[in-house]
């Protein structure tokens, strides 16, 4: 591209899940747009998230497997995990699913890419540059799909070095270490900790609170605790006051409540959450104004910043960072960017979370904080996995469902679980509260027999038995 300004009706910054639904949302409107991307093309999802995680973790779901099945009579010669294999198989999968999201981008016309660093100069012009070239890019709308990137002290590490890493790190490793201590009991650090300690990795998970995971039902929380403690050692309420290198060690001083505890483990890994980048945008250039978080104010239906002709996508709009939702983002911001200042509302889906622990965790719908704090007058109608039939079958009778129901209307609001299976009760839970179904209509509907399904009726029997 030459010196002269380039004019387009979108530039979109950032080419991950968002960017490339916005992408292609707007190119159904017009053909004057670009995509600007300064790193490696290839979703977080693919590269660093959703995927290589799950690879990880299916690879310890896996050996769990072989180390359950004495319970069942099966018994094996002793179970080894070779951590090169496990990684290899992890890189090759992964840059399969990379791949096939680099081609997708490289198959856009030339004239749509631009590769550079964008920062804002005006409200509706960016300047980008790579190297020494500087592109000037004035655009009618502009969508801001910069994702994030994690959060971690910065003297850990210069302390640490390489020994300091976070989830992006693990899945360049070639090898698996042989212990790890994780900062974090989020979503991230518990997954990372059980997929680590299934596969033989001594792990030791610290906490600042005594919270694990998202789920906010106190009776889930409280179980949560209790089986992850199981598995993992697990030190709540702790936290890392020093840390530094011994040789090739790492060296942890850990405070609980009166107590200090020194731990040697070949990796920190730290899961303490993710931030965006809207700094090096220069947005205030475009006058966006940002909160004491340095956020700025978006409408969670358009997803527009303030009145401006900027719109946010993905998990760089920090409202529900997931890959779905990051796709939904893309196609409203992208619809509305490309027909701007004619905007309209996108209605957001039904919340959907879901993490891949041992046992699974899952919220479809409102959860049980936020009906609470919202003073909602629910039932909530619960079961108990331990004694339900196909859960001992299978070996796998742990953990909680609890279905949260309008006292007034009968409909299902929410739902959070703890057990078996969950990733599948999220779907049909979610798919229920978008349907607005009731207590009744879902209980005509067909359960089989044996099946973890049946877990579900009790809970809406219970919740049934409340309502009348």
């Amino acid at each position: 591209m030459g010196t002269s300004p380039l004019q387009v009706d979108v530039a979109i910054i950032g080419a991950g899940t968002a960017g490339m639904s916005a992408y292609k949302a707007a190119r159904k409107h017009t053909d004057r747009i670009v995509v600007i991307e300064k790193g490696p093309y290839g979703t977080m999802c693919a590269r660093v998230g959703c995927m290589p995680s799950k690879l990880l973790i299916a690879a310890s779901e896996a050996a769990r497997a072989v180390r359950g099945a004495p319970v069942f009579g099966v018994y094996t010669q002793g179970l080894q995990v070779n951590g090169e294999a496990v990684m290899q198989r992890l890189h090759a999968e992964r840059a399969r699913f990379v791949q096939a999201a680099v081609d997708d981008v490289l198959s856009w016309p030339a004239q749509h890419l631009l590769r550079g660093h964008a920062r804002f100069t005006a409200p509706r012009e960016l300047v980008v540059s790579s190297g020494s070239s500087v592109q000037t890019v004035q655009a009618r709308a502009t969508i801001i799909a910069t994702g994030t990137t994690p959060t971690y002290p910065a003297a850990w590490k210069a302390a640490l070095g390489e020994r300091m890493v976070v989830n992006d790190d693990i899945f360049s490793w070639t090898t698996l270490p042989t212990s790890v201590a994780i900062v974090g009991t989020g979503v991230i650090g518990l997954e990372m900790a059980q997929a680590l300690q299934g596969l033989g990795v001594k792990v030791l998970l610290v906490g600042r609170s005594e919270k694990i995971g998202p789920l906010t039902a106190p009776a889930l929380q409280s179980a949560a605790r209790q089986l992850v403690s199981q598995d993992v050692e697990t030190l709540f309420n702790a936290q890392v006051t020093a840390v530094q290198l011994q040789g090739e060690q790492v060296e942890l001083s850990i405070s609980q409540g009166d107590t200090t505890r020194t731990e040697q483990v070949d990796y920190l890994l730290v899961a303490t959450g993710r931030h965006h980048t809207l700094e090096a945008l220069n947005i205030e250039q475009a006058g966006v104004v940002l909160d004491d978080k340095g956020r700025p104010q978006i409408d969670r239906q358009t997803r527009q910043v303030q009145d401006l002709p900027i719109f946010m996508a993905g998990d760089a709009n920090g409202v529900v960072p997931l890959q779905h939702e990051a796709s939904d983002d893309g196609f409203a911001a992208g619809n509305n960017a490309a027909h701007w200042p004619d905007t309209k509302a996108f209605a957001r889906r039904t919340g959907l979370s879901i993490v891949f622990s041992h046992p699974q965790m899952m919220i479809a719908g409102q959860s049980h904080a936020l009906l609470t704090r919202a003073g909602a007058d629910f039932v909530v109608g619960s079961v108990d996995f331990a004694n339900q039939g196909r859960a001992s079958i299978m070996g796998a009778n742990r953990g909680l469902l609890q279905l949260y129901a309008d006292r007034a209307s009968q409909r299902l609001l929410g739902a959070e679980m703890l057990g078996p299976s969950a990733e599948h009760f999220a779907h049909l839970l979610a798919w229920s509260v978008q349907q607005q179904a009731t207590i009744s209509s879902l209980l005509a509907m067909p359960f089989y027999h044996p099946a973890l399904e049946e877990g579900l009726r009790t809970a809406l029997q219970d919740a049934r038995r409340q309502l009348r």
